[in-house]
């Protein structure tokens, strides 16, 4: 039996561990291998780390993780979770481990609108964040492949950075391709755009299961509802990341450095409640 047990490999689910592994209770952190960043090669906006690649935060994290014995990382994927408070039951294909509390990190999943060539970009030339890829085509002019005002939310929030945008809603282009040192945007009347990169807007779901599978409550968004302590509707199960946000704001934010301050919320909130009477 852990004191906890924490799912997903990735910022939140890491500082989660390292926060309840200080407290000097045991918790095992399960990494299936998969990320929402995975194709992203250089880390932005993450003071101290800006511009590192991501795999190598994730390697210097579980060598801090290792100098703590009530912290154990294991590489499995989870397939089901079960229980209550004080009885969690998490199976992978090897095995089933029981804790007293879980914490869910299992992040969300990406789909891209329907435009040839721009999943093959995705993380690289293709973005959807300005506050961690916009600073990469300064003075560079760039594609907007979104629907509606929120693509001149992200045009006006660039002005200062890039040379200019052009705007178009993903169904006008018919392909995307390399073009050396940027994009070409071929669209459907026959014309053809360059940009150095695009941003466009995914849609996003749960990357797991395992919040329906305990009966969290899920938000408008997708996301799993939390409490400002990053507590969700069933008692004893945590969420952090970019799965879980409070009802107070539309969507969960999309961020290493949020992603990390949630999981040691969580962290500290199943520490904290361990001990509560």
């Amino acid at each position: 039996m852990y004191d906890v047990i924490v799912i997903g490999g990735g910022p939140a689910g890491l500082q989660a561990a390292l926060t309840i592994g200080r407290m000097h209770r045991s918790v095992l952190l399960l990494d299936s291998g998969e990320y929402r960043n995975a194709t992203v090669e250089h880390a932005h906006n993450l003071l101290t780390n800006d511009g590192r690649d991501p795999a190598e935060l994730r390697r210097i994290a579980r060598d801090e993780l290792a100098a703590y014995p009530d912290v154990e990382v294991r590489a499995a994927a989870v397939t089901a979770v079960s229980g209550s408070l004080g009885a969690f039951e998490v199976s992978t294909g090897e095995a089933t481990e029981r804790a007293a509390r879980l914490v869910l990190a299992t992040g969300m999943r990406d789909e891209l609108p329907a435009v040839p060539g721009l999943a093959e970009q995705w993380g690289r030339r293709v973005a959807q964040c300005p506050f961690c890829h916009g600073h990469e085509f300064a003075g560079r002019r760039i594609g907007i492949l979104i629907e509606g005002e929120h693509a001149a939310m992200i045009e006006r929030m660039l002005r200062p950075v890039v040379a200019s945008a052009y705007l178009a809603r993903p169904a006008d282009v018919v392909a995307v391709t390399d073009a050396g040192d940027g994009l070409q945007l071929q669209l459907a009347d026959g014309s053809v755009e360059q940009v150095a990169g695009i941003f466009t807007a995914a849609t996003s779901t749960q990357r797991a299961p395992f919040a329906v599978q305990l009966g969290c409550r899920l938000l408008p968004s997708g996301g799993v509802e939390i409490d400002g302590l990053g507590r969700t509707t069933v008692p004893g199960v945590y969420a952090a990341g970019d799965m879980a946000h409070t009802p107070a704001v539309p969507g969960p934010m999309v961020s290493l450095a949020a992603a990390i301050a949630a999981g040691q919320l969580a962290g500290a909130s199943a520490v904290r409640d361990a001990i509560m009477p």
